[in-house]
């Protein structure tokens, strides 16, 4: 269950991290950029996830998707 909660959860973040940062990705892209972000921000943010629940991991979630659609702006392209 915590992996379909990823995959949710990074689709919709991935999907407002593009649509904030205005890239335009296709579907694939755009559910491994959140759940890349996902990942990213329920590690780094996994204390704060603890004390407020799905609300900070969501959070987390977009963060670390705008992160990684910063760095591959910056250095991939």
């Amino acid at each position: 269950m915590p992996i379909l909660a990823l995959i949710v959860i990074g689709a919709a973040a991935g999907f407002l991290a593009t649509r904030i940062m205005k890239v335009n990705t296709d579907v694939p892209t755009t559910v491994a950029i959140g759940v890349g972000g996902a990942l990213i921000g329920g590690l780094t943010l996994r204390f704060l996830m603890m004390l407020t629940g799905w609300a900070a991991g969501f959070i987390g979630a977009i963060l670390g998707a705008m992160l990684l659609i910063w760095v591959w702006k910056t250095y991939v392209k």
